[in-house]
């Protein structure tokens, strides 16, 4: 089965945190849903500004060491699709390396989009808005939410994956 992951963090370097977590079945159902307590930041301005998140709002959320074993067990010989790998990866340790396999779905789109950098030799990231866009998703709660950026990763994951859903969303592109 292929799933699909998204966090939210205190920021953007690997010694921060996790904030949020989704993590939801091919179907789009969420498997788990959760704002996460970081255990080594009591506030995070920059980010909080990006995805909404406070500090208060965390206070009593589990700690990412006590969802560690659910969280192993949802990736458990699953394909794990994250929109930016590199970027997710960092953040959940070693619980990855029990799944199948591990996508990035911002490379394939990428790909797939086409739009060379030169100056990087391949081809030029496109953040997630852009990329469900292109997809014609209709967003289900608020960018920069673990939850609506799953199910918008899962959308652009279809489209570059299942010939059906390309075909028809390229139609409906086209028309």
């Amino acid at each position: 089965m292929t799933i699909y992951v998204d966090t939210e963090t205190t920021g953007l370097s690997a010694q921060d945190e996790i904030v949020e977590i989704a993590i939801i079945d091919d179907n789009g159902e969420a498997l788990l849903n959760t704002l996460v307590k970081p255990t080594h930041h009591d506030c995070w301005p920059e980010a909080q500004a990006i995805h909404g998140i406070s500090p208060k709002e965390v206070a009593h959320a589990p700690t990412y060491d006590a969802l560690r074993p659910t969280i192993r067990t949802l990736f458990q010989d699953q394909e794990v699709v994250i929109y930016n790998k590199a970027y997710d990866s960092q953040y959940l340790g070693t619980e990855l390396g029990v799944a199948k396999s591990v996508q990035c779905c911002m490379l394939l789109f990428a790909e797939h989009f086409g739009e060379w950098n030169h100056r990087y030799g391949n081809y030029k990231w496109q953040n997630l808005n852009k990329a469900s866009r292109y997809v014609l998703h209709k967003w289900e709660g608020e960018a920069h939410r673990a939850l609506s950026d799953t199910k918008a990763t899962r959308a652009v994951w279809h489209y570059l994956t299942r010939p059906d859903v390309r075909q028809r969303i390229d139609a409906l592109r086209n028309a």
